[in-house]
């Protein structure tokens, strides 16, 4: 350790920056392990022992790591009269997100063309590794990208979309000064060169920083915090409606329109269809909005159920099983939640469909330390703040931007613990939408309650003449039963394509 921080003090002493202080405080346990691991091999000087061991030179931590061969500039200079001159070809490339979406197949073809011996037998991520090495072994460039986690020793590493940003082996580590000198923050999606691990070491090293949230990397350091932004209400419409026989999105776009920054609760007892519906917003989303970025969040889900979301939904599906432990129901969650903070910083408009929050509030439950103040159902007092948290980071952005949060929470389950989790939740959406379970039971799709769902403040989203036809059609709809409704609405409406033509047709 006394080796170490002499390391880091003259790194930074030559760019600088003043010593990082000792930070203390209690360690993540999912990050515990990573630690110990990176203090013991010296992992928090790996780039100033990867600038001396390769031969580079960089006048500030996280700058580029030039190659001591031979530069263009040298190479175009005039050769000697009668001699010949030979073109050097480009280096081949690799990125290591890449590698890790290719087929098993794919990767052994590859492992074949650098040479690797015994590709056949080896497991996958034994073949990325032995195919990092030999592309380094021939000077070639390797690339890779994931979301920074800032653990609480300084220095942090890139977690991969492909294991739900958890710790994993393919990890790329950032060293301390690449995170002082960017500003960079947990949540930040990097991509940079990297070079693979040496003898002594078991993680990828992140050598220079290319881009930062898909932007440039000095524009981190002009970005506002998030809890400084201005929130306002959604005013700027999602239009669902994609398909005239979609009626699912076609009924959300009449009675519950979402917009930019909604922060919107599906409530939904067993067996009503809730995930039917979050896939049907997904699909209404990528069919009309394809710049957005969507990304869904699975939380003590069914794994069949995540594998039917990834071949629906393009944008990220993020996961954790029911049979996973609360802590990584949380890590998982905290990190999403970041990612989409440090994308509105940037000015992005984000989308997150989370089922459920629920179990989200059950996991915190059994995860925060107990107050020893229980509420009714065992629900300790403490346990729902970052759920709510989580809920309402959801906002439109004044300066630009927004996070929009469509999230299911169950009710009728039988458990009292669900029913208080739902009370403190309710009320907190500017959208709600209730599905009826006697609906599901008569097979009537979408199985909505139209009389109790509704979105808070519509008139900024949809214009007078939409919205007073809304109206008429709710005064028709709300002396009937809310089977009756959903019937008599698909009746109508399914004589129409969109629902500019039915409600032309309301005059008629």
């Amino acid at each position: 350790m006394a080796k170490n921080e002499e390391q880091n003090e003259e790194l930074n002493q030559k760019s600088g920056e003043e010593p990082p202080k000792p930070r203390r405080g209690r360690q993540r346990s999912s990050s515990k392990e990573e630690n110990a691991e990176a203090k013991k091999e010296g992992v928090s000087a790996e780039e100033n022992k990867a600038q001396n061991n390769s031969g580079t030179e960089a006048s500030e931590p996280g700058q580029s790591i030039q190659q001591t061969t031979s530069s263009p500039a040298d190479s175009q200079a005039p050769s000697a009269p009668g001699s010949v001159q030979v073109q050097e070809e480009p280096k081949p490339q690799l990125n290591l997100k890449e590698l890790k979406n290719r087929k098993i197949q794919e990767l052994v073809k590859i492992a074949k063309e650098l040479g690797v011996e015994g590709a056949q037998g080896m497991r996958k991520q034994e073949l990325i590794f032995e195919i990092l090495k030999a592309q380094a072994v021939k000077s070639g460039n390797i690339y890779g990208e994931g979301v920074l986690e800032v653990l609480p020793d300084g220095f942090g590493f890139l977690r991969s979309t492909s294991y739900n940003y958890l710790p994993s082996p393919d990890d790329i580590y950032v060293s301390p000064s690449q995170i002082r000198r960017f500003n960079l923050k947990t949540g930040d999606t990097i991509a940079g060169q990297i070079r693979p691990p040496k003898d002594s070491e078991r993680y990828f090293a992140l050598l220079k920083v290319e881009a930062i949230n898909f932007e440039e990397p000095e524009l981190a350091r002009e970005r506002v915090h998030f809890d400084n932004l201005v929130p306002i209400y959604p005013n700027k419409r999602l239009k669902l409606e994609y398909d005239k026989d979609n009626y699912t999105t076609r009924i959300l776009d009449l009675f519950t329109p979402i917009g930019k920054g909604q922060r919107g609760l599906i409530v939904a007892p067993p067996y009503s269809g809730k995930t039917v519906m979050l896939q049907n917003i997904a699909r209404g989303i990528m069919a009309n909005y394809p710049e957005l970025y969507l990304i869904v969040l699975l939380i003590d889900e069914r794994p069949e159920e995540v594998t039917e979301m990834e071949r629906i939904v393009k944008g990220e599906v993020i996961s954790s099983t029911f049979d996973e432990p609360p802590q990584r129901h949380v890590q998982v969650t905290e990190m999403v939640l970041e990612k989409a903070k440090r994308l509105v910083e940037y000015h992005r408009d984000v989308i997150i469909l989370l089922d459920s929050i629920t179990r989200l509030a059950r996991a915190y439950n059994n995860v925060v330390p107990p107050s020893g103040k229980i509420l009714t159902g065992g629900v300790d007092s403490g346990a729902l703040h970052k759920p709510k948290r989580f809920f309402g980071a959801a906002r439109n952005i004044e300066e630009g931007g927004s996070l929009t949060i469509i999230a299911t929470a169950l009710i009728d389950t039988g458990s009292r613990m669900d029913e208080v989790i739902f009370e403190e939740f309710k009320g907190t959406g500017n959208m709600e939408i209730v599905l009826d379970r006697r609906m599901m039971e008569k097979r009537v799709f979408p199985a909505i309650d139209l009389n109790k769902s509704a979105t808070r403040r519509e008139e900024l989203l949809v214009d007078y003449k939409t919205q007073q036809k809304t109206w008429l059609l709710r005064k028709v709809l709300s002396p009937m039963n809310p089977i009756d409704a959903m019937e008599f609405l698909l009746d109508k409406i399914s004589g129409t394509k969109t629902n500019d033509e039915f409600l032309d047709s309301m005059n008629q």
